[in-house]
């Protein structure tokens, strides 16, 4: 029989007729690893996670365990998929586990001895830093008993084939392109920190991303014992090209850091001159300001400072919501133009269903292509490398985004690993950190002590972020007194290694409160009817105000936008001629027209006349550039309630008659809170007992009454003056419990159920969170992510049709995702058949009907 020898070589990647030999492809991944791990910022942080320095042979000494990552790709098995059909009539294999088995000595003993794995256990490669290699994939793994089993590793005569002789050739080339790594005068063991293990396996896992990008790395199918000098250029260049080594682009900022350069000629506010003070080597500081106050910029002047002194090497700007995301995201780019001098990095989106760097939209094509709508010539696209997909957006030099995005770094998901090495030369700046979800919390605290604990960089900035919670992010063990958290200066600036906070001083504070206080008319209303509210509503647009209305749900926010559609629907806000209203429950390229929407109806740099109103829940409460003259909002916890004040004359603007001074009406339930401790639940406040749980939105019954409270009590709220007195005053546990004593039994026990309920929030955010202190092999992530998932971004199902539609607004739209309530028995693994009718889209998805139209997904009743 005839020897085929077109399959005799094995292969490490292979498309369109053609192979890219193995030898290569590992070379290819090792070569952006070393390109990567040379790099002042990121050898920082590996020395930081590593717990000491690290020599040249002991990174060329990785360099070669990076290079053998690819190593199980030796078994035919593997190789069969690049052969004729029925060459191999054994089962065909994965790559990650054939790979342990060789380096654990379950496959041949001479591929073994081939691949140096002697050396490697010489070097103090263990089992934790060989599997953190290995797991490139984006999840960790175990060797299985049948992965321990010597099974089908042999030879292929039909083909020319032979596993053992191909790993011979590799580990010659091994010793010639790594020769310092093999030089026995550096005996210092390899680290053995466990979270250096995981700060290895997302490196790797970037690496490998990076090198299997065709575009940047050919496909040579014969092997050229001289490759890796081409590889290595290759890997620099491409390092570079997508922005991962910035030393650019720091030529280009360098003197450019200055904050009237940044903000073209501004003078930075008392807050903003706080942070351009503060020491650069405090890892961790946290903002305290008024929304509207300029923290955005204060962030953006510390990240052009870290940067210029070479502390981080991009930026990753987490925002609460996608439409506050979306609009940073301009503001951004902006100021990194002026800070790059025109000739810097595109700042990246990062929000799911969204494509776009700099100003320049993208498109999805099959294959994991994408279509830029510009002409981006090959140095721009490459440039666009990080922004193709949303897993390796940390990847870019500057990103805004989700702080979800972020968060999955710190969560128990696949492709963490990769997100958190990323995230790690970045500084991390999180918008709007508040205490009201314990499980977000948590997740987040545990994120940032991942960031911090590898030598990274973050800010934290809030508007009303209570004492309890600032200990916690500090990691402080001993919270205030309540006279101690009132007697704490506004607006501030603490950091983690200062005992006390850095307040402005009396002079600025008298000019800051003549420049940025704002009187809040403040105004409780016994109803949450959505009649009511949308009587209200009317009556303040045909005064020719602009209208916020944010209810706690959506089928509040629907019915008071269908209130108003009954009688005046020209006040709404209008999106393709016609009504709308904002809340997540619609499909992304509609949401994008709705983000859009709400902008224009509300902006405070292009206001038209007359009155509007506009419609939505949280989605609109926090970090958005939006000016309102009066609010109409339900009763929330009084750090929301000021967030969605903080959308409330945030400009020096020409105001109607009667709207001179902000108006903010509150609903409230007309039976008054107490009946919510039964537990009981009505439009996003109590909650409700689910196999014994309280589950709900905002489940604090004494935190609303405390805020209810002091709206009763103050009816003009002085804004920033009166924050921390507002947030002290309704959050403090010294006073819940005196709230809960002077109430009775009744509040006590409710308000210890509660507590349990975060208690158990906080431990389920630790028992999924990445635990990098424990040894990498001996990690498992959870079958089922997606209740990760689920539980963070509160979505559900993903509904994608069979082929786009027009949608509500005329928009082609391909899916959308449920919210997880409407989501139970749902299988949305098919693509569904949608239908129009009357305007609306019906859908069946199992045996469950849904509807979609201009209030967004509903399930037919």
């Amino acid at each position: 029989m005839a020897i085929d020898m077109r399959y005799s070589a094995p292969w490490g990647k292979t498309g369109d007729e053609e192979s890219h030999h193995l030898a290569h492809h590992c070379a290819d991944v090792a070569a952006c690893f070393e390109a990567m791990a040379t790099l002042p910022v990121v050898r920082a942080r590996m020395e930081r996670a590593a717990g000491g320095s690290l020599s040249s042979t002991q990174i060329a000494r990785l360099a070669v365990l990076v290079f053998l990552h690819d190593a199980g790709k030796l078994h035919p098995g593997f190789q069969a998929k690049g052969w004729p059909h029925g060459a191999w009539r054994g089962e065909t294999h994965g790559h990650v586990r054939e790979g342990a088995a060789i380096f654990c000595g379950h496959a041949p003993e001479e591929i073994r001895r081939n691949l140096h794995c002697d050396r490697l256990g010489d070097w103090g490669v263990d089992e934790h830093l060989l599997f953190a290699v290995l797991a490139h994939h984006g999840r960790p793994f175990a060797l299985e008993e049948e992965d321990r089993a010597r099974r089908q590793w042999q030879s292929v005569p039909a083909l020319g084939y032979d596993p053992v002789a191909s790993s011979a050739g590799i580990g010659v080339l091994l010793r010639s392109w790594f020769p310092e790594a093999f030089e026995t005068g550096d005996g210092t063991p390899l680290p053995t920190a466990s979270g250096f293990q995981h700060l290895l396996c997302g490196l790797v896992s970037l690496a490998d991303w990076l090198g299997s990008t065709k575009g940047i790395f050919n496909f040579v199918a014969h092997l050229d014992g001289q490759y890796i000098e081409k590889a290595r250029d290759k890997a620099r260049k491409a390092v570079a090209d997508i922005g991962f080594d910035a030393r650019r682009f720091r030529d280009l900022a360098s003197g450019r850091t200055d904050f009237a350069t940044l903000t073209k000629g501004k003078t930075p506010r008392p807050q903003q001159r706080l942070i351009g003070e503060f020491p650069l080597e405090e890892q961790l500081v946290i903002l305290e300001a008024e929304t509207g106050s300029g923290k955005t910029e204060a962030a953006l002047w510390r990240f052009a400072r870290l940067f210029e002194a070479g502390l981080v090497d991009s930026l990753y700007f987490a925002l609460p919501t996608r439409a506050a995301a979306i609009q940073l995201h301009r503001r951004v780019n902006e100021m990194m133009r002026r800070l790059f001098d025109g000739s810097g990095p595109e700042a990246v989106l990062v929000v799911p269903g969204y494509l776009r760097a700099g100003e320049v939209e993208g498109q999805k094509l099959p294959d994991w292509q994408v279509r830029w709508d510009d002409d981006a010539d090959e140095a721009l696209l490459l440039a666009r490398w990080a922004a193709e997909s949303t897993k390796r957006a940390l990847a870019a030099t500057v990103a805004v985004g989700t702080v979800d995005q972020a968060m999955l770094a710190a969560l128990q998901v696949k492709h963490a690993h990769l997100r958190a090495a990323a995230l790690s030369r970045s500084f991390l700046v999180i918008d709007e950190v508040q205490a009201s979800d314990r499980y977000m919390t948590e997740v987040q605290n545990h994120l940032l002590r991942m960031h911090l604990g590898r030598g990274g960089h973050g800010m934290l900035m809030s508007a009303t972020l209570g004492s309890v919670a600032r200990t916690k992010w500090l990691g402080r063990k001993q919270r205030p007194s309540f006279e101690e958290a009132l007697a704490a200066p506004y607006p501030a600036v603490w950091g983690k290694s200062e005992a006390t906070p850095r307040g402005c001083g009396v002079q600025e504070r008298k000019e800051e409160k003549t420049e940025g206080q704002k009187t809040v008319a403040m105004a409780l209303v016994p109803t949450m009817a959505a009649e009511v509210v949308a009587r209200m509503a009317m009556d303040a647009a045909r005064d020719g105000a602009r209208v916020l209305v944010i209810r706690n749900t959506v089928t509040a926010a629907v019915d008071t936008f269908e209130a108003v559609r009954q009688v005046g629907e020209i006040l709404l806000m209008q999106v393709a001629d016609g009504p709308a209203l904002h809340h997540g429950r619609f499909a992304p390229e509609d949401r994008a027209l709705l983000d859009q929407a709400v902008e224009a109806a509300l902006s405070p740099h292009k206001r038209k006349p007359g009155g509007v109103i506009v419609i939505g829940t949280q989605t609109l409460e926090q970090s958005l550039d939006i000016d309102a003259d009066c609010l109409l909002t339900d009763l929330c916890p009084v750090d929301v309630l000021l967030q969605r004040i903080g959308r409330l004359h945030r400009h020096q603007l020409a105001r109607p008659p009667g709207f001179e001074i902000a108006r903010c009406h509150v609903m409230t339930p007309e039976q008054g809170l107490e009946r919510l401790l039964a537990p009981a639940f009505e439009n996003g406040l109590g909650a409700w007992k689910e196999a014994g749980v309280l589950n709900g939105i905002y489940r604090d019954v004494p935190g609303l009454e405390l805020t209810r409270r002091l709206i009763e009590i103050h009816s003009e709220w002085v804004i920033p003056h009166m924050n921390r007195l507002l947030v002290e005053s309704a959050t403090h546990p010294d006073r819940i419990e005196m709230l809960n004593a002077e109430l009775g039994e009744d509040w006590g026990n409710y308000w210890n159920n509660i507590y349990g309920k975060y208690v158990a929030d906080a431990m389920a955010a630790k028992g999924i969170a990445m635990p990098i202190c424990t040894p990498f092999a001996d990690v498992r992530f959870p079958e089922n992510e997606e209740k990760i998932r689920t539980r963070l971004g509160a979505e559900g199902a993903r509904i994608t049709f069979a082929a786009p539609i027009r949608g509500p607004f005329g928009t082609m739209i391909s899916g959308f995702t449920l919210p997880n309530h409407l989501s139970g028995g749902i299988d949305s693994r098919e693509a569904v058949e949608p239908v129009v009718e009357g305007g609306m889209i019906r859908l069946k998805v199992g045996d469950v009907d849904f509807l979609y139209g201009r209030t967004g997904v509903t399930r037919s009743k």
